[in-house]
């Protein structure tokens, strides 16, 4: 490959060069930060910079979000610490879905095939009732059902379908999800 050839194309982070250097210098460390405990003050940044959260969402320390314009979190979200959400393209995370500590969730990737590196991206949607367990990666253009799980570790570089539980690397199903909650449901 000829990385002195490669161009970054039509892509674009989705917000004006004045946008993008506050976020950088100002909005991201504060989201960052462990010494910001408060999810509260940490949906308030994010939302001033674009992104689109529900109510109840918790935010742990040392969670980093590339563009927060290119983000939409529902309700009672989870985000565990020293997570990362790579969004060169969109995320979308349904309401009651949790992400663990150290998930990375990574919407661009390089084209190894192509002689000058070609930059592909494309968006993830995490569905309702998800769980991405504790150091879990999630790659570009992939959809997670509602209610799946990623066992600790996995690496899902292709869908995943509702109410099944995932795990290894590449991700493989390993059994149906069952809920139990008293309810029925």
């Amino acid at each position: 490959m000829r990385l002195d050839k490669y161009t970054s194309s039509d892509y674009t982070p989705g917000a004006p060069f004045w946008k993008q250097l506050l976020w950088y210098f100002l909005g991201s460390p504060l989201v960052e930060s462990p010494w910001l405990p408060m999810s509260s003050l940490k949906v308030g940044i994010l939302r001033v910079f674009g992104a689109r959260i529900g109510v109840g969402v918790r935010i742990k320390p040392r969670v980093r979000v590339k563009f927060p314009w290119q983000l939409t979190v529902g309700d009672y979200v989870w985000i565990g610490e020293d997570a990362w959400i790579d969004n060169l393209a969109y995320v979308t995370i349904e309401s009651h879905a949790c992400l663990s500590q150290g998930v990375y969730l990574c919407t661009g990737n390089h084209d190894w095939s192509h002689p000058h590196f070609e930059l592909k991206i494309a968006p993830i949607h995490i569905q309702e009732s998800s769980w991405i367990a504790a150091k879990s990666v999630i790659g570009p253009g992939v959809t997670v059902g509602r209610g799946a799980v990623l066992t600790l570790g996995g690496v899902a570089a292709k869908s995943l379908e509702s109410m099944t539980i995932y795990a290894g690397n590449p991700a493989v199903a390993i059994k149906e999800r069952k809920l139990f909650n008293g309810s029925g449901e």
